[in-house]
């Protein structure tokens, strides 16, 4: 894997490669290096994963605005990565006159739209009239299909050249065993090749299982720099083993990142925003 520099405005096709862009690396908080959402460019297709409140903006720093972006895949429903969800599918309707395709199963689909998107998208110039707007007036779904036999819940889809496979993760420990009762939220393996883990807690068990089933080239994983909270620490990262370490990029991490030095303790470093990953 190689680093190339952004030129004028992000490339939404390539010659063929798998390339990853950062938008943003930060923690929902972050004004610095924005909040963790990530596109994956492969061809002819890209597919951005999560779009958090400030996601179109900080897609207009790279001067692409939010309207180009015609594929989504959000991880979980906390506002750093879906709360730039309603200004896609309103661009979507109003600007681009496009629906964007969205990689989403139907439970979650179910919950994103009820609890966060719907307040905002279903009243509009219709309404009057009795029309209320739907999901589906504003996106096409890419349903996963769930596969067998697995340790724990993992969707595969397809979005055009980009395979992903959706693995639960325990961002939001509810105290229960039942995936269908604990709070939805998923990491991405993308073509067998890059984990990123979106949100979770420190859960050596999935890095195991990845690593016994697929070998991932590439882990991009959330950090945090405190003990406690809904995501994994920096310490408790640190006791990984130093092979799955030394393939390891830390993302989603403060404004104080700079005063902690991940290649010391044996990672890849800071995943950096505003960059191409080629592989």
């Amino acid at each position: 894997m190689v680093k190339s520099e952004l030129k004028d405005k992000i490339q939404l096709t390539n010659d063929g490669r798998l390339q990853l862009f950062f938008v943003g690396t930060g923690s929902a908080f972050n004004k610095v290096n924005f909040q963790t959402n990530l596109l994956v460019i492969k061809g002819k297709d890209h597919l951005l994963i999560d779009c958090g409140t400030i996601c179109p903006y900080a897609l207009s720093t790279y001067n692409t605005p939010i309207s180009q972006i015609q594929n989504v895949l959000p991880t979980h429903s906390h506002a750093d990565h879906i709360g730039g969800l309603e200004e896609m599918a309103l661009a979507g309707r109003y600007i681009a006159g496009k629906k964007p395709k969205i990689v989403i199963t139907d439970e979650y689909k179910k919950l994103l739209w009820e609890n966060s998107l719907k307040g905002g998208c279903t009243f509009g110039e219709e309404s009057a009239k009795g029309k209320f707007f739907t999901f589906e007036d504003y996106f096409q779904q890419i349903k996963p299909v769930e596969l067998k036999n697995t340790l724990r819940p993992v969707y595969e889809a397809n979005c055009g050249s980009i395979n992903v496979k959706l693995i639960r993760t325990l961002h939001i420990n509810c105290g229960t065993n039942d995936w269908n009762k604990t709070f939805y939220s998923v990491g991405v393996l993308i073509d067998n090749r890059v984990f990123f883990s979106g949100d979770t807690l420190f859960d050596k068990p999935l890095l195991d299982m990845l690593e016994e089933t697929y070998k991932p080239e590439t882990y991009f994983h959330d950090c945090q720099f405190y003990e406690g909270g809904v995501h994994a620490s920096f310490k408790e990262l640190c006791t990984l083993p130093e092979s799955i370490k030394n393939k390891m990029f830390l993302c989603h991490y403060g404004e104080n990142f700079k005063d902690f030095k991940p290649e010391n303790k044996g990672f890849a470093g800071f995943a950096e925003r505003g960059v191409y990953y080629n592989f």
